[in-house]
């Protein structure tokens, strides 16, 4: 499947009825476990891709280290991967504008682009510079705009729900694809914004946030594991880690491993 036909099916995987469920992944090795357990499309998470290799998560991994990570991932699956470009690694429009190109060129359909802390009217015109750089490459990227008023509690109550939707418009408006608000956990308030916000919503696992079904009788359209698969994953390394190097029972170590994925068959094609 061409790139362009990519996210072109990663766009109608957001028009409903059923709400896409993305299981975050950091690898190809997480990537190909997550496909082959039957997902319809990937998305890495940023903070999963910096802690993989050795950095906290907010705009400090290299872009180059997401560029590549990004083609690795497609090199061994064909389903669309977007990729969680952070806050796009600079306020420079002219050098978001040329990093956009450069994840495109990885491969990539999706990103998901987050406020933060910053004047959202900036993030609004880095929206539409990252929009013209997905043009100007002949890809129709889906640009998931994050807003973090929830996140990081920007504001509290009705005055975070109003400034959610605000930027949400803004961010429409703009040319977001989709927008995604983090924090946001109420069904009530999820139906709401779906509601009041003119994209596709996406939401993140989240403790009370409804199941896939539920989401998509509120209008909502995404929802997105984020850091889960990763502490899932290693959850169950250091569990059974701890074990293995306190005791040296290979045979507890390989129980701990039943049902893990056949990479090496995976990747050699066999």
């Amino acid at each position: 499947m061409s790139q362009a036909a990519k996210a072109q099916a990663f766009h109608r995987l957001h028009e409903g009825p059923d709400v896409l469920v993305l299981a975050n992944v950091w690898d190809a090795a997480s990537a190909a476990t997550v496909a082959d357990a039957g997902a319809k499309a990937l998305a890495t998470s940023s903070a999963a891709v910096a802690w993989a290799h050795g950095w906290p998560d907010g705009d400090i991994l290299a872009v180059d280290t997401t560029c590549a990570m990004v083609r690795e991932i497609v090199r061994i699956t064909d389903l669309p991967v977007s990729c969680d470009f952070e806050g796009g690694f600079t306020d420079d429009l002219g050098e978001l504008a040329a990093n956009i190109a450069r994840v495109i060129d990885a491969g990539a359909v999706g990103v998901n682009f987050e406020d933060g802390a910053r004047d959202p009217d900036l993030h609004a015109r880095k929206i539409a510079a990252a929009r013209a750089a997905a043009a100007k490459a002949g890809v129709d990227l889906f640009i998931n705009a994050r807003t973090d008023v929830y996140l990081k509690r920007l504001a509290e109550g009705d005055a975070a729900e109003a400034e959610a939707i605000r930027r949400g418009r803004l961010y429409a408006e703009a040319g977001a694809s989709g927008v995604f608000v983090p924090g946001a956990a109420d069904a009530e308030l999820i139906r709401r914004l779906a509601a009041a916000i003119p994209r596709p919503l996406n939401v993140i696992a989240w403790p009370g946030v409804p199941d896939a079904k539920a989401l998509a009788g509120l209008g909502a359209r995404r929802l997105s594991a984020g850091t889960a698969t990763f502490g899932a994953a290693f959850a169950a390394l250091a569990k059974a880690a701890a074990a293995f190097l306190e005791t040296g029972d290979v045979g507890a170590l390989g129980a701990a491993g039943q049902g893990a994925p056949a990479l090496q068959k995976r990747f050699s094609g066999g």
